[in-house]
């Protein structure tokens, strides 16, 4: 007989998976708290801490600074109703399956058994939901994301970065073709780690090929759960990307400009008649977590036909653990397409002595960690390039300088940060 559960109900079988789970559910349900707090409330305080001469001034047109903070206000519950749909399709695809129906019937009032909202704070406050600084910032930065990859002015950075991967599956399409009778382009297997909210999975699917996406943000996962599956039509949000950074603007008019969000409708797009004979939902699929673990596995050799990672492999504390998964998914002739910069995240601080024992337990299990492994190292562009010849890819096509592009950049900004990633496409022996 088991002891009675005195604990509140636990809905998951991996409490730190789901402590995590639910400490990103809460970033994005706290973007408008959090967001009024750090954007107008702390303003506002300092501004009115100013010499009331000054204050004054400054209240007072051309500057109206306190109205400037009122239009900021107005803005953020924009932001905060695309931040907030984010929370109901992250808790409806990661955290509803977990829960007890029951448990949930129980601590909900009947009054809001028919607001979808309601219930799901109600559980999250339940849970002991609270949310990480760190994750706080990711949700505010996903937001933002949403210029880059799905919205029209976001072009500009989509086109330098995403066009050159679809023409080289164009071109490894057309020189297969020339000798297979077959011509379908679902019949090419497209890998996309790190998908970030999914565009270019959406892109290359709606080119005609098989693609399948692979995220382990939960960030990420939710916000293109809702882009891709539950978005009701184009420009259904509106948001206004730089409305939180106060500096470098030339005018008002630059931090509080908007667009609208998805710039096309994903799941009308994919329902039209393509080139491909295979319906698209049937060729595009997602997959959650650890790139190296999962596609490092057996059951994935020799999988795709062509790998794509654009703005990917500097994630790696240890790039041969990409190159190995690579080249593990990749059937024999297949090819790595590969477009980015080389922006290392500098390793861990961590005293002497700290978790020596676990990583001694773990070597000792020979378990993959993927990129949780201990240990990183930061190489030059040509040293990339050398390992992944010296793992069994032969290098078909070298560029660098020949692309410039910003991420997620506010192109009216006194601040502008470029990229001139490196572009190579490379065939596995």
């Amino acid at each position: 007989m088991e002891p009675e559960m005195q604990e509140p109900y636990d809905p998951s079988n991996d409490p730190e998976e789901q402590k995590l789970i639910i400490s990103v559910l809460d970033s994005f349900r706290s973007y408008r708290r959090l967001a009024h707090y750090n954007g107008t409330h702390l303003r506002r305080r300092a501004f009115y801490s100013l010499p009331q001469a000054h204050w004054t001034l400054l209240s007072r047109p051309p500057f109206s600074i306190l109205s400037t903070l009122s239009q900021v206000d107005d803005l953020i519950d924009s932001n905060a109703e695309l931040a907030e749909a984010i929370f109901v399709a992250g808790f409806k695809a990661f955290l509803a399956p977990t829960l007890d129906s029951e448990w949930v019937a129980s601590i909900v009032p009947e009054k809001y058994a028919h607001d979808e909202y309601k219930i799901f704070n109600i559980v999250m406050d339940e849970l002991g939901a609270k949310t990480s600084q760190g994750d706080a910032e990711k949700a505010r930065s996903c937001v933002n994301q949403f210029w880059r990859e799905w919205s029209q002015e976001g072009a500009v950075e989509r086109t330098k970065c995403f066009d050159p991967v679809v023409a080289a599956l164009e071109q490894e399409f057309a020189s297969r073709t020339e000798t297979a009778s077959d011509s379908d382009r679902a019949n090419l297997k497209v890998l996309v780690p790190g998908v970030g909210l999914g565009r270019l999975v959406f892109d290359i699917c709606s080119a005609g090929y098989s693609v399948e996406g692979n995220e382990i943000s939960y960030h990420m996962l939710m916000a293109s759960a809702l882009v891709l599956n539950e978005t009701k039509g184009a420009g259904q949000f509106k948001i206004a990307p730089w409305t939180l950074n106060s500096s470098n603007h030339v005018s008002r008019e630059d931090q509080l400009r908007t667009v609208t969000v998805p710039d096309v409708h994903p799941a009308t797009e994919l329902a039209k008649e393509g080139t491909s004979k295979v319906p698209a939902s049937e060729r595009m699929s997602m997959s959650t977590g650890d790139f190296c673990v999962v596609y490092g596995r057996e059951d994935y050799a020799s999988e795709f036909d062509a790998v794509a990672t654009v703005f990917f492999i500097d994630t790696a504390p240890n790039i041969i653990r990409y190159i190995e998964a690579v080249h593990n998914c990749l059937k024999s002739g297949g090819l790595w397409i590969n477009l980015g910069p080389l922006l290392w995240h500098a390793p861990p601080r961590r005293d002497e002595g700290e978790d020596e024992a676990a990583e001694d337990e773990r070597r000792r299990a020979d378990v993959d960690a993927g990129i949780g492994d201990p240990g990183s190292v930061e190489l030059t562009n040509e040293e990339v390039v050398a390992l992944v010849e010296h793992f069994g890819f032969v290098m078909e096509k070298q560029e660098h300088g020949t692309i410039e592009t910003g991420y997620i950049s506010n192109t009216r900004s006194m601040l502008q940060s470029t990229y001139r990633p490196s572009f190579w496409i490379a065939r596995k022996k």
